[in-house]
């Protein structure tokens, strides 16, 4: 019995020098490896370096081998401005974060802004990308009608128009408005072959008439209707089919 003890207490003796020296090999860790530098790299137009500094500043106090490289990555991941990340060690006492930054090409809605690839993300200061082009359509068309919008502003720039806005309502119709004030109807029903019978349309119509149109109504099976803008209207009646 006085064996078994003796037995016991060399154990516990021995597990608390173990969870001591650890906790010592720990301590000199940090003292002896702490995290010197963190550089912070990418070109920012839009993201403030302060920011990025205040998110990631908890997630570096910490010594070089403890340093979670994976939570650095997501936490600078989920800043809505940041579209990619890479983190890495660099030995013996420095991170380096490179960040890359989302690039806006469109608005999405009343509260998101559109990547190249046709993601979207949310920054808090939506209200100052009010000049870019705006997209909106149902949930998940997006990279589809970014790829439809790209076609047509394409194709309207060949004369000399600027594709501002294009809205696609729940129920599928295509609404386009141009930098001319100019709106465009195309409807539900074959909008894209109705986008191209207004495209041959054009140069008939010529650009002083262009100009003066407010509204074009492509929702009919054999033409389309013209609304001219007030005081601009040309040689025939102010509503016509054509």
């Amino acid at each position: 019995m006085l064996r078994y003890w003796k037995g016991l207490l060399l154990a516990a003796v021995l597990a608390f020098l173990l969870g001591w020296s650890w906790q010592w090999g720990k301590t000199r860790v940090k003292e002896t490896m702490p995290i010197r530098y963190v550089r912070i790299e990418g070109v920012f137009q839009y993201l403030g370096r302060e920011r990025l500094q205040e998110v990631l500043r908890p997630l570096v106090t910490t010594d070089f081998f403890s340093a979670d490289v994976g939570r650095i990555h997501d936490v600078a991941l989920a800043l809505p401005w940041v579209d990619g990340v890479v983190v890495k060690r660099v030995w013996p006492d420095a991170i380096d974060i490179r960040i890359f930054e989302q690039k806006p090409v469109l608005r999405w809605g009343e509260d998101s802004l559109m990547n190249p690839r046709g993601e979207l993300f949310r920054p808090e200061n939506i209200e100052a990308f009010n000049d870019l082009p705006l997209l909106s359509g149902p949930a998940g068309s997006e990279r589809l009608l970014l790829g439809v919008m790209q076609q047509m502003t394409e194709a309207l720039a060949k004369h000399a128009l600027l594709l501002t806005a294009f809205e696609v309502s729940d129920r599928r119709s295509w609404q386009l408005r141009l930098d001319n004030g100019m709106q465009i109807r195309l409807g539900r029903t074959a909008p894209q072959e109705k986008f191209q019978l207004l495209l041959k349309a054009l140069p008939v119509l010529g650009q002083q008439r262009i100009d003066a149109i407010a509204r074009v109504d492509m929702r009919y099976p054999n033409g389309f209707a013209v609304a001219w803008k007030a005081g601009m209207t040309p040689s025939w009646d102010k509503e016509s089919a054509i």
